[in-house]
């Protein structure tokens, strides 16, 4: 495995119930605050190495968290997502984090919608990357791998946590073969997958999380599935910050029009289709993402060095934009929206 770069700062914070989370975190120390949620499965340092390199060069500050049954992250299974805001208040507040940006990969979404509900003074937008979509309440939609969970979830809700350290077992018995497994399962995915996985970078950034993560215990993409077959504690109407959504549309696993529902259910949403790719399209435009989301909030990104910006971009956006901009390999869809006031860029919050 080609060595990954150690992020800047690792470490857990006491959050409620005498519980702990654990955290990794990228860029400069004093930088605009992102939270970034990991996919499921995931771990803290799921975080490309383009945004790396971005929030380092742009005064950024990139914080992925694990979540409980990840990394050091003490096993809990919450109420249900809203309820995780809580500890990420508690987070918030130790690592001096006043306002932020957050950021969900797939799975993480929820989680990332839910900041936007329960810090809405503390949240400038939330940028969500095929992110997962209700399958209970008024926003659920049928269809992709998320409709099998509730099949699996009554066995999990007896199991999670042996289960979760079985699997940890399992990982540090094969990681010889963790380059080779993670090759097999590049080649089983659809061409978008199948060329970020190819990339050294992306690799390695992978198989570093993987198995960092997984050292001890791998029950949070359990606890995951089980949260995903129950309400989440809110819904799409009541995330009034502004969501940007990036979906591939050739998305295997959480299907494009999952992301086109629920932005149409977001009241302040922008959808960004990523043309020819598939689940993990959103981590192949990482820069963009950041860019993007920088944007929302009184505090805008500003280069700290000077030279390029990491990973070039080409194509034309569409869609009205204030000054000229670029994206790589994403169309922006307009989406149906219920009426709702916009939040402007020019809000006076701290940054």
């Amino acid at each position: 495995m080609a060595d990954m770069e150690r992020p800047r700062l690792e470490g857990s914070v006491a959050v409620r119930d005498g519980r702990r989370l654990s955290f990794a975190e990228f860029g400069t120390p004093r930088g605009a605050a992102i939270i970034w949620m990991h996919g499921t499965p995931g771990g803290r340092r799921q975080i490309p190495v383009e945004a790396r390199a971005y929030a380092e060069a742009h005064d950024l500050r990139i914080i992925g968290i694990d979540r409980p049954g990840i990394g050091t992250s003490t096993p809990h299974l919450y109420r249900d997502v809203l309820d995780w805001t809580g500890d990420l208040e508690l987070l918030a507040d130790a690592l001096a984090v006043d306002t932020m940006r957050v950021i969900g990969l797939s799975g993480g979404g929820p989680y990332a919608l839910a900041a936007g509900v329960a810090l809405a003074d503390r949240v400038h937008g939330v940028g969500v990357l095929g992110g997962v979509a209700p399958t209970q309440g008024p926003d659920a939609i049928r269809g992709g791998l998320v409709e099998l969970a509730p099949y699996a979830a009554p066995l999990l809700s007896l199991t999670r946590v042996p289960l979760g350290y079985a699997l940890a077992a399992a990982i540090r018995l094969v990681r010889p073969l963790a380059g080779p497994a993670i090759d097999t399962y590049a080649a089983l995915q659809p061409r978008g997958d199948k060329e970020l996985l190819a990339r050294p970078e992306f690799r390695a950034m992978f198989l570093d999380d993987l198995l960092n993560g997984a050292r001890f215990q791998v029950g949070a993409p359990l606890a995951d599935i089980i949260l995903f077959t129950r309400p989440w504690g809110f819904e799409a109407a009541d995330v009034s910050v502004p969501v940007l959504w990036w979906h591939g549309d050739s998305d295997h696993i959480i299907p494009h029009a999952h992301g086109v529902h629920m932005s149409s259910r977001l009241p302040d949403a922008r959808f960004e289709t990523i043309s020819g790719e598939s689940h993990l399209g959103g981590m192949g435009v990482a820069t963009e993402v950041l860019e993007e989301l920088m944007e929302l909030g009184p505090r805008k990104a500003s280069p700290r060095k000077a030279g390029p910006k990491t990973g070039p971009k080409t194509g034309p956006k569409t869609g009205p934009r204030t000054g000229p901009k670029t994206a790589r390999r994403s169309a922006r869809t307009a989406a149906p929206k219920p009426s709702a006031a916009p939040r402007t860029a020019g809000d006076e919050r701290d940054r």
